[in-house]
């Protein structure tokens, strides 16, 4: 039987633009514990930054990270939390991502301790919802984040997608 041969695709890839640097302040995760979906914990995130060529401003307390630690030691993430703009608008935010790293660096993850941030995958899907109305391209547009995770800071450089 012959190989099947996959044809190249119909069009080029999408670009990625850079939007923004989010710099969020995090707390010290409250630890729900073993559930059947794995461990769960809850990272309340206290503020923070975002910066990039036509946006910037602060993040605002109160939001937080609502992972699962698989027991294969994939975090599944599901931040939730709210930015203002330097002109006073806000920006609700949803971040779901995916974070994993070798069994070591996971330790030393959930451990709080810092870790070389090359050696872990952390990948986030960004949503916005704002009622103003020169950020509606921050809802109709698709968005990817690449993040870092500090002992008391996440880094997240976010990309449109064109």
């Amino acid at each position: 039987m012959s190989e099947m041969q996959v044809p190249p695709p119909a069009a080029a890839p999408p670009a990625l633009t850079f939007a923004f640097t989010l710099r969020v302040q995090v707390g010290p995760p409250l630890e729900i514990g073993e559930i059947p979906a794995g461990r769960r914990r809850i990272v309340p995130i206290l503020g923070g930054t975002f910066v990039g060529p036509s946006l910037r401003g602060t993040v605002l307390a109160g939001g937080a990270d609502w992972q699962i630690v698989q027991a294969d030691g994939v975090a599944r993430l599901d931040t939730r939390y709210a930015l203002q703009t330097d002109t006073g608008k806000l920006i609700y935010i949803q971040n779901a991502g995916i974070r994993h790293a070798s069994p070591d660096m996971t330790k030393k993850l959930l451990a709080g301790e810092a870790v070389d941030p090359s050696q872990v995958y952390f990948r986030t899907i960004p949503t916005f919802e704002t009622a103003a109305p020169e950020l509606q391209w921050l809802t109709q547009s698709i968005f990817l984040g690449t993040g870092e995770r500090h002992p008391s800071e996440v880094v997240i450089q976010v990309w449109r997608v064109q």
